[in-house]
């Protein structure tokens, strides 16, 4: 007997959990890099402190290199995950089980990440976001792999899938949103509250207690699939009795996956340059206050939104594959643009030029939000058809993989190819003379500096650290009057990604899978 359809309201419930975890994913990609390699203050601003040493070794960024340990950790926990999944059986069915049990430690992690024990550069702050980034992850994993896992067994023809798939990409388009407001929240508390008399110590804390309301927001959106949604009463699955490594070597077997799953992970690294970069973008090249990107990304999903039934229409008519390389085209343009942005040769005011962008930035944005996850839920529908067993966990799996692994590399390139100029005998603690972009550190070797240079003054660097931190931002902006050239580079390097995601989704062979499933079916 055929599983009734999912009702519209449970179907809003299933995208409401994506609100959550998307919350929580860009909280890490548009605060993380920007939290531990802050870029320098204007002059007269408090500085914010520096937790981490900056360079790692062979040019790579601290924090790249971390994100990148967290990723190895998904290659081996997102497959385990997935079998797991499809081999789970319970009354409650073998998706939503894991879903309650990844939700809150995943919140949870997230926003510990965020609170090192010490406001100063310390190799224990580096071991505690490390530890907790992987234990993020890990839940991470637990709760996004079987939701993904969902759309096809939720969705029961083409048409649902897509719907399913649209409104998630509403509710991360969203997430985005969300978690962009956390300089107007931490702006708010610290106007509000008085948390320390050191301005970077009350700037730090402020944006602590501000992701830790995003964390509690997305942490409640998470639950609303959970207890909203019977999954046996909706879901046409049934667990899959594939051993693991057969399993897996089965799923990326399939050709039309691969395609698929090589050109997302290139999609996820450009889309990631842009999220991370975007802070970047408007304080070192537009030279406007960060809290614009909030404003900017507003604006870009909210012009997306309005693409979206314009997506779906030509999508049916012309056909998803082609849809989604007109995306990668128009992403191609706009990452190539990112180099000439903020030049004074532009008579262009620096507003007006964020906005073109997140203009153009929205038509791609909602093309690769809706279509990829109907696609994937094609190719594992014809998979399960040809094969007999159900493995849609390992295909999302094997997809967000692919996105894991594409926004590490794009961290570990951006935040390493951002800090090109530093000096060697001080990479490591203090502001480049050349790049103008990371802020001061109060460590050692600066404290000698400061005793040479300022002799009297900094006689007792610890009574009058708030002095010695404004002298040294004084020192930074008289120093500093370049640091734009690697942040510029990361946008004509975002672009050639582009370029080999048209290549390999341009294999993606759409028309025979789309008739491989109504002969099937039809038989």
């Amino acid at each position: 007997m055929p599983k009734p359809s999912l009702p519209f309201g449970k179907q809003i419930s299933y995208a409401v959990g994506q609100l959550g975890w998307s919350t929580l994913i860009n909280i890490i990609g548009l605060h993380q890099v920007y939290f531990y390699l802050p870029p320098a203050t204007k002059t007269g601003e408090d500085c914010f402190p520096d937790l981490i040493e900056k360079m790692a070794f062979w040019g790579l960024s601290t924090i790249g290199v971390v994100a990148a340990v967290g990723r190895l950790w998904d290659a081996i926990t997102d497959p385990i995950v997935a079998n797991s999944s499809d081999r789970f059986k319970s009354r409650f069915g073998r998706r939503i089980p894991y879903l309650a049990l990844g939700g809150l430690p995943a919140a949870i992690f997230c926003w510990l990440i965020f609170l090192p024990p010490h406001h100063f550069v310390s190799g224990i702050n580096l071991v505690w976001m490390t530890v907790f980034m992987l234990l993020f992850y890990l839940f991470l994993t637990i709760y996004v792999t079987p939701y993904f896992a969902l759309i096809p067994e939720l969705g029961h023809t083409p048409t649902e899938r897509l719907n399913l798939s649209t409104y998630i990409s509403v509710t991360y388009a969203l997430g985005i949103i969300v978690a962009s407001t956390e300089p107007m929240i931490a702006n708010v508390l610290s106007a509000g509250f008085s948390y320390s008399p050191d301005p970077a110590i009350q700037a730090l804390l402020s944006r602590q207690y501000a992701l830790g309301i995003l964390c509690i927001f997305a942490a409640i959106c998470m639950y609303f699939p959970v207890f909203t949604i019977k999954e046996k009463t909706y879901c046409e699955s049934e667990p899959s009795s594939v051993p693991f490594r057969e399993a897996v070597l089965l799923t990326f077997k399939n050709k039309n996956f691969l395609y698929f799953a090589l050109s997302d992970l290139c999609y996820f690294l450009a889309l990631t340059v842009l999220t991370t970069g975007i802070s970047y973008y408007v304080t070192v090249l537009l030279r406007l206050d960060r809290e614009f990107v909030t404003q900017l990304l507003a604006i870009m999903l909210l012009v997306s939104f309005m693409f979206y039934p314009v997506v779906n229409i030509v999508a049916r008519k012309i056909g998803k594959k082609r849809t989604v390389l007109i995306g990668f085209y128009i992403f191609l343009g706009l990452f190539l643009s990112i180099f000439f942005i903020g030049k004074d040769s532009l008579p262009i005011a620096p507003h007006i030029q964020g906005y073109l962008i997140v203009a153009v930035a929205a038509v791609p944005i909602a093309i690769l939000g809706i279509l990829p996850n109907a696609i994937l839920a094609d190719i594992a529908e014809l998979d399960s058809l040809k094969t007999g067993s159900k493995r849609e966990g390992l295909f999302y799996a094997g997809r967000t993989f692919m996105q894991k692994l594409g926004q590490t590399l794009a961290v570990l390139i951006f935040s390493s190819i951002i800090l090109i100029g530093l000096d060697q005998k001080s990479q490591k603690n203090v502001s480049p003379d050349r790049t103008g972009i990371i802020a001061p550190s109060v460590t050692e070797s600066t404290e000698m500096q400061i005793k040479s240079e300022f002799g009297s003054e900094a006689k007792n660097i610890e009574e009058n650290n708030k002095n010695l931190i404004e002298k040294i931002v004084c020192k930074v902006e008289e120093e500093e009057n370049g640091g734009e050239l690697g942040v510029r580079l990361t946008g004509p390097l975002a672009s050639g990604f582009c370029l080999l995601a048209i290549f390999l989704f341009g294999k993606y062979r759409e028309e025979e899978t789309l008739e491989e499933i109504a002969k099937i079916r039809n038989e």
